[in-house]
């Protein structure tokens, strides 16, 4: 006996289907950490497909380019195969195929580079070193002062 396949119903490999919803895909393959974000990313236009954005819902199929923004990086992935469960690390390279072009590669390294590395010395928010060293320099010191010193008299 047969049986039929619907929309959207399972292969007999890993859970694959013909199609996956977007937010799904982009979840499972492990590019957002939870379904909302991917869902959030879809709405506010940081996910394109031929350069226009797309909904959660959208399909996608075998074969289509997903491009991500997550700046300062776009990041371009190859649909191999459409799930909508989430799988190992291990299992990524068979889902899809990174062809995110080199230069927003060296787009990334130049803003780590650039990022608090090279944050120079009295910029920013004070260490615990810097603000202790302020501390003492405010406070007022009395020196050769006791509070034991009861031998005067301020009559006299």
């Amino acid at each position: 006996m047969q049986e039929r396949k619907g929309k959207g119903q399972a292969d007999i490999q890993n859970g694959a289907t013909a199609t996956a919803r977007l937010d799904k895909w982009l979840w499972a393959a492990r590019i957002f950490k939870t379904r909302s974000m991917a869902a959030d990313a879809c709405k506010n236009g940081r996910v394109t497909m031929g350069g226009t954005g797309v909904k959660p819902s959208r399909m996608i199929k075998a074969g289509e380019t997903v491009s991500v923004r997550k700046p300062p990086v776009t990041y371009s992935f190859r649909v191999l195969k459409c799930i909508e469960q989430r799988v190992g690390a291990k299992m990524l390279p068979g889902i899809y195929e990174n062809v995110t072009d080199p230069k927003q590669y060296e787009i990334l390294e130049m803003s780590r580079i650039s990022g608090f590395v090279d944050r120079a010395r009295g910029t920013g928010r004070p260490t615990k070193k810097d603000r202790r060293a302020m501390d003492a320099f405010t406070e007022p010191v009395m020196f050769g002062f006791d509070d034991d010193d009861d031998d005067f008299d301020l009559d006299e």
